[in-house]
């Protein structure tokens, strides 16, 4: 009796159920009760095959109109044409998919179209296989790879997400340089690692994700290591870029890219807390200190950094009316290689390419390999970076 119960509610259900091709699932091309070898000539609720997300049947309940059959049922098992008309799907890497189905291919999604051709999207990929494989077989100098981090997205992603520091405006670009004592005939070590020379002292990298936030991220880790290394090694701090990032708002826009004038500005006045004291977005502060309190929080903090007062090598305020050229690039090749030498980490602007996201080693130079492949392909945004070597 339970059988019978158990069979009489699965049919029922399944009876009852609307058919396949009424919900626009249908495999124009699907040898599903051929694949199988399934062709079951009675009434069988277990003769099934996987569908797509679903089952289709091989057996004589295929004979009624609503239907919930494999779509070679008809020709396979009994030899008479389906009773439903086809409807032209898309073919790809062997297998047949219905109209509408959709697939990504990298950064652009392919939808099979009404014609039974699939259609793509034409965006430009950060990652791209044709320019990985046009660097490495150039005379370059570097070499290229893929990062699977970077798959799926833009090339405008990249630009918009992954760097964030605006160029600096004409009158930070027409202050006087900086000159350093040189002798002309100076020779300097053709190698020099910073974290070699003040161990302890120089900040590892942090991971600015999708904010475009370089100018905070760069402007914490140059300010950072210089601390560590004019206070001797008494102050370490890890200085917040998230504490730039949401207090320093004068014509900043947070993960949507700054100014590097503006950065220094903010610290030389303000001041700025530990990564502790203010973590990023998402992490936990620590106890009784809120992230909205941060932003209040350098001014018991701040002094015991040596942010906002004078340290050996670390700018002082500015008397009014006075400038000084700090975050530009405003240093001669051997004089920022002094600098470090001497100093510290500097902190430099660089043009990045639409190449430069693939770089994996060597001295990186813009090649030409996206000129053949329109402008849409050729983009380029302006990074900032900690120099530590």
């Amino acid at each position: 009796v339970a059988q019978v119960a158990l069979s009489s509610r699965v049919r029922t259900r399944r009876e009852l159920g609307p058919g396949l091709y009424e919900h626009g699932v249908y495999d124009a091309g699907g040898s599903y009760c051929q694949r199988g070898d399934v062709c079951c000539h009675g009434r069988d609720d277990g003769c099934t095959v996987p569908y797509h997300d679903t089952l289709c049947y091989c057996d004589l309940f295929c004979n009624r109109t609503v239907s919930d059959c494999c779509p070679d049922f008809w020709e396979y098992c009994l030899g008479i044409p389906a009773p439903f008309p086809k409807v032209p799907g898309c073919a790809r890497a062997g297998r047949n998919f219905p109209t509408g189905a959709t697939y990504r291919e990298n950064c652009n999604l392919c939808t099979c179209g009404p014609g039974g051709q699939w259609q793509c999207e034409d965006h430009a990929c950060l990652m791209d296989g044709e320019l990985i494989d046009a660097v490495n077989r150039g005379n370059y100098g570097w070499r290229a790879a893929n990062y699977s981090q970077f798959w799926g997205m833009t090339l405008e992603d990249g630009i918009r997400h992954r760097l964030g520091t605006f160029r600096p405006s004409p009158t930070v670009m027409n202050m006087n340089e900086m000159h350093m004592n040189m002798d002309s005939n100076e020779v300097l070590p053709r190698h020099f690692d910073a974290a070699a020379k003040w161990p302890g002292m120089i900040h590892e990298p942090l991971d600015q994700g999708n904010c475009a936030g370089s100018w905070a991220f760069s402007t914490a880790a140059v300010a950072s290591d210089r601390i560590s290394i004019h206070s001797m090694g008494h102050m370490t701090p890890a200085l917040s870029p998230q504490n730039l990032l949401s207090c320093d708002t004068r014509n900043q826009r947070g993960c949507s890219g700054g100014r590097l004038d503006g950065a220094w500005w903010y610290l030389r006045r303000r001041g700025a807390v530990t990564d502790e004291c203010y973590p990023p977005r998402g992490a936990a502060p620590p106890p009784g200190i809120s992230p909205a309190a941060a932003c209040g929080c350098w001014s018991s903090s701040a002094a015991s950094l040596g942010v906002g007062r004078a340290l050996p090598g670390v700018p002082a305020p500015l008397p009014p009316g006075a400038t000084r050229c700090h975050p530009v690039p405003c240093l001669q090749e051997k004089e920022i290689m002094k600098e470090l030498l001497e100093n510290g980490p500097v902190q430099a602007i660089l043009e990045v390419h639409e190449d430069f996201f693939m770089y994996k080693s060597g001295i990186y130079r813009h090649t030409p390999v996206a000129e053949g492949k329109g402008p849409k392909h050729q983009r380029h945004g302006t990074h900032s970076v900690k120099i530590t070597g």
